[in-house]
């Protein structure tokens, strides 16, 4: 059968004691599970050795994806956090030096947000180490399976992202 991993031993202990248990399912979101946790620990090993934390590599990363600048509730909503909460967070990495911000040209009212070099350089640094990880990782497979599994992983989610359809025979 080749290699075992832990899921293997995990589905085999649960399946006498759950019968119907799907051992494709369980073995799948049991695999899913352990490799997040897994990405999330390294993530927060490699974060913390460039000496960032894991909600600064975040507003980092949200920021850059927008080309490096953006309103604070912008920032707050691609974070999914409330307004009000990332002020804390822009202090922290403002006082860091790793933003900067600034009254919007067009609207004095409104602050815009902007890496500053060493922002732009600590988030690319993080994002190199990381990469080096998930490549590593991923590269288990060959170009044809990574696709594979990505469009597998995108019809899941597609089904997790819309509601479930409400039980038979409910009025809901």
């Amino acid at each position: 059968m080749g290699d075992r991993d832990r899921t293997d031993e995990h589905v085999e202990r649960w399946a006498p004691i759950v019968p119907d248990l799907d051992p494709d399912i369980e073995g799948a979101v049991t695999r899913m599970i352990f490799f997040v946790k897994h990405v999330r620990r390294l993530k927060e090993e490699l974060l913390a050795a460039s000496g960032l934390q894991r909600h600064e590599f975040d507003t980092l990363h949200a920021l850059a994806g927008r080309h490096g600048t953006a309103a604070p509730s912008r920032l707050a909503a691609d974070l999914a956090m409330p307004p009000n909460s990332i002020t804390g967070r822009l202090d922290a990495l403002e006082r860091r030096g790793l933003v900067r911000r600034s009254p919007s040209a067009t609207d004095r009212r409104r602050v815009v947000v902007e890496l500053t070099p060493a922002g732009r350089s600590a988030w690319r640094d993080a994002m190199d180490v990381l990469g080096v990880e998930e490549t590593r990782l991923l590269t288990a497979l060959d170009p044809a399976e990574r696709r594979t599994l990505s469009d597998l992983l995108r019809r899941v989610m597609l089904r997790a992202e819309r509601p479930a359809d409400p039980p038979e025979g409910s009025t809901g």
